[in-house]
């Protein structure tokens, strides 16, 4: 990321663009926290997520961001970090969402070292011969974006008998609806994806 001219951090990729079609000013200060934080994405990735970009008109909105995020995806969880992964994808196919497709599609062909598993679970998983704990899973998630009012007990028992425990059942649901709503986000604000997303994970 450039400098601006006022000591911050300019918004947008390396390309330049803005991360959004939204003109929400410029970067705040960073804590140095987050200052720390985006310079882990730039070690680790090579650039910082446009989803980050896009929160840094506010600090306390995008240490939110970042705590729940970094709390679904990494934490300790009966789901492991590829099942995650599986849910923010297939959410984001329901919703049609380009950024998080794009930016999670990368995260699960990278984390299952399977780009076909990948771009398989982004059109349809019910194509991908999942195990049945992972297809219940996809599918309990994909009701809920769809049709929230018709969750019932059936549908958590479902779950229990893939091998599920209710805390698990917590979980696929935390993250189910944390993607529904950064989906929302994105679709809202025409949030631009990394390009370097397109390519990760594809050998």
């Amino acid at each position: 990321m450039t400098k601006a001219t006022d000591g911050s951090a300019s918004r947008g990729d390396s390309a330049g663009m803005p991360p959004t079609a939204l003109d929400l000013g410029a970067q705040a200060t960073l804590t140095p926290k987050l200052e720390a934080y985006f310079a882990k994405c730039n070690e680790k990735l090579g650039f910082v997520p446009n989803v980050l970009n896009a929160y840094a008109f506010d600090v306390a909105k995008l240490q939110a961001f970042i705590d729940m995020a970094d709390d679904l995806m990494l934490a300790d969880s009966g789901l492991d970090k590829t099942e995650r992964e599986m849910i923010a994808v297939a959410v984001s196919a329901v919703n049609h969402c380009h950024y998080c497709l794009t930016a999670h599609g990368a995260a699960l062909r990278q984390r299952a070292k399977d780009p076909e598993l990948g771009e398989i679970i982004a059109q349809n998983y019910r194509a991908a011969g999942l195990p049945p704990r992972q297809k219940a899973m996809l599918d309990f998630a994909v009701k809920l974006t769809e049709h929230p009012d018709k969750i019932e007990e059936p549908d958590r028992q479902a779950l229990r008998e893939a091998g599920f425990t209710d805390r698990d059942i917590w979980d696929i649901a935390a993250v189910t609806g944390f993607y529904n709503m950064s989906n929302r986000i994105a679709a809202a604000t025409e949030m631009r994806p990394n390009p370097a997303y397109h390519h990760a994970g594809r050998k």
